[in-house]
């Protein structure tokens, strides 16, 4: 079982920045898949960054350039940066533990990010 619980959410204007953060008990870390996905009002979660266990990581095409996931092992966190914050960027946050043998996921609660003037 691994408990996610993020944190970071919150009010800013547009062109601003915020960091997010997911940390996760447990001491499988390294062995999980790590995630940011969201989900704005009326429409459906979607991937926005993942990272695996060695750094590899992906993201949405809407935020490449912009958002940086990152993960420290050492701490079992994850954590996404998010620059040049656009209003279609407002919608709850949720960080994801996908293990990589067996597939079972976990996720965290979410915390909310809106972006408006």
């Amino acid at each position: 079982q691994v408990q996610l619980v993020e944190s970071g959410g919150d009010l800013v204007q547009p062109g601003g920045s915020l960091r997010l953060s997911c940390a996760a008990s447990g001491s499988a870390f390294r062995l999980y898949v790590m995630g940011w996905y969201r989900q704005a009002p009326g429409k459906q979660r979607e991937l926005v960054a993942r990272i695996a266990s060695g750094g590899s990581t992906n993201y949405a095409d809407s935020v490449k350039g912009r958002f940086t996931i990152s993960r420290d092992n050492a701490k079992f966190t994850v954590y996404l940066q998010m620059n040049s914050l656009k209003p279609d960027d407002t919608a709850v946050y949720y960080c994801n533990a996908r293990a990589v043998v067996g597939g079972h996921e976990y996720w965290g609660q979410g915390t909310q990010v809106t972006v408006s003037s």
